[in-house]
């Protein structure tokens, strides 16, 4: 799969949020929102403030190389990080690999306000106008309805095709994952 980079990184806005390079300033909020086990409930464990760093890193440098990715999520009205939203190729073996998968990671006390879906709708638009993707994939542990959720209201559809994650040993409570994907003409159907 062949997807289209650029020469400097994209900004993606809607009409709360901006999707951005990230900032030095960004890694403490995102320290602390790894370290939350409510946020990091449907991930292996939470992330010491070195491992969070070192990811802010390399979403960091994935956008410098491509022009998008995993972007900062930055509330205009205040000037806030928030977490991310964006699209990343996944490096797993997956029976749907290669794709571009979109996602999601925000501070628990956003949750609620539709930042998600909104930068999402922002980020899967810039997959089907830009990049010109034939379709973007999203998953998630069956367990999580809220980001299942969040991809039906993106338009995304579960492939009812749910899946062992590759990277989680075989007796991990969130082993099994859900499979979501939207086409591009389900996207401009919309």
């Amino acid at each position: 799969m062949q997807t289209l980079t650029f020469e400097n990184p994209i900004q993606l806005q809607t009409e709360r949020l901006r999707l951005r390079q990230w900032r030095l300033r960004d890694y403490k909020v995102f320290a602390e929102m790894n370290a939350d086990p409510e946020v990091m409930r449907f991930f292996p464990a939470p992330l010491t403030a070195e491992q969070s760093d070192n990811m802010a890193d390399r979403i960091q440098s994935l956008i410098t190389a491509k022009g998008w990715g995993l972007w900062a999520v930055e509330r205009i009205a205040d000037e806030r990080f928030l977490g991310f939203v964006g699209l990343h190729e996944p490096t797993d073996d997956f029976t749907f690999s290669p794709c571009v998968e979109i996602g999601w990671r925000l501070s628990r006390d956003t949750w609620g306000h539709g930042y998600a879906s909104e930068a999402a709708k922002a980020a899967l638009d810039f997959a089907f106008t830009q990049l010109k993707l034939a379709k973007v994939m999203s998953f998630t542990p069956l367990a999580n309805t809220r980001s299942m959720a969040v991809m039906e209201r993106i338009g995304m559809h579960n492939m009812q095709a749910d899946f062992d994650h590759p990277a989680l040993p075989s007796e991990h409570t969130l082993l099994r994952h859900a499979l979501y994907c939207i086409t591009a003409e389900q996207w401009q159907a919309k």
